[in-house]
């Protein structure tokens, strides 16, 4: 696949939710998306009802594969740079927890997410944050400006994650850290599955194996590399999603295959520190 396709595909899809307000980031069936409400999904990686009850309403999609705000112990006065930040979600977390002397900034490649997440930060009142257009592996943002940067399930929709974690190197401040919440495997998946756009904005088939995606880490020049969390999917609920099931039976899996596929698929908790 041409990486101006998969942008373009997985821009497309983007711009359907958040024109639907659609609760589902792909159609992987794993506990990140699924066909249950946003409020759900989002209860089951992590956030809790007063978090979710803290946003404006239309920010929680119910995407991400984690809470990457929980992770970041952000302090008033900080400045956060939020990797993919759709419409706002853990934008508006973060800009809570750093107060109105602090800074968030949300990156997104998706107009229409874009112009959702200042409709919401417009509702909201919060006049320390802001949404600019822009793809990750390109960030909008000058050098050494942020103390925190946080990523929930988008890194792995980036044809080149090394490059994404070079930028996010670069906008990071000495002795600032990086905390993301992402997809990642433990085997190679099967031609046909790499080779699938609806997988690929589905968080799958852009997924790298975990070996690789710590080696682009560390390789941008990030220290203290700590795995916080990591775990599978009940392959159970997997098999009963919709989704799931429509997308495999469009590339012609078997039930066996499938299966394969879904146990190789990890969500993981992960940070890293660019050195003082």
């Amino acid at each position: 696949m041409k990486e101006t396709d998969i942008k373009q595909f997985v821009r497309e899809n983007y711009a359907k939710i958040a024109a639907q307000g659609s609760s589902c980031c792909c159609s992987s069936g794993s506990n990140c998306c699924g066909s249950g409400s946003a409020r759900d999904i989002s209860r089951g990686i992590g956030y809790s009802d007063d978090e979710m009850d803290s946003v404006p309403e239309g920010a929680n999609l119910g995407l991400g594969c984690g809470n990457p705000v929980a992770l970041a112990s952000l302090k008033e006065g900080e400045t956060v740079i939020d990797l993919g930040s759709g419409a706002g979600f853990d934008s508006f977390l973060a800009a809570a927890k750093v107060g109105t002397s602090g800074r968030v900034i949300g990156v997104d490649m998706t107009p229409e997410m874009l112009a959702r997440a200042r409709e919401n930060a417009e509702n909201g009142g919060y006049t320390n944050i802001e949404f600019r257009l822009g793809e990750i592996e390109n960030l909008p943002v000058a050098d050494n400006t942020a103390d925190v940067i946080i990523s929930n399930c988008v890194i792995n929709l980036a044809p080149d994650k090394r490059r994404v974690f070079r930028e996010a190197y670069r906008v990071l401040k000495p002795g600032g850290c990086i905390m993301v919440s992402d997809i990642v495997l433990k085997e190679t998946l099967p031609e046909a599955v790499l080779n699938s756009v609806a997988a690929y904005a589905g968080c799958i088939a852009g997924a790298v194996e975990m070996e690789e995606y710590f080696d682009a880490i560390e390789s941008a020049g990030f220290r203290e590399l700590r795995v916080l969390d990591e775990a599978s999917f009940a392959l159970e609920s997997v098999e009963q999603d919709p989704d799931t099931v429509s997308l495999f039976n469009n590339l012609e899996l078997t039930k066996q295959e499938a299966r394969a596929v879904m146990a190789s698929i990890r969500s993981i908790k992960a940070s890293a520190s660019k050195p003082a």
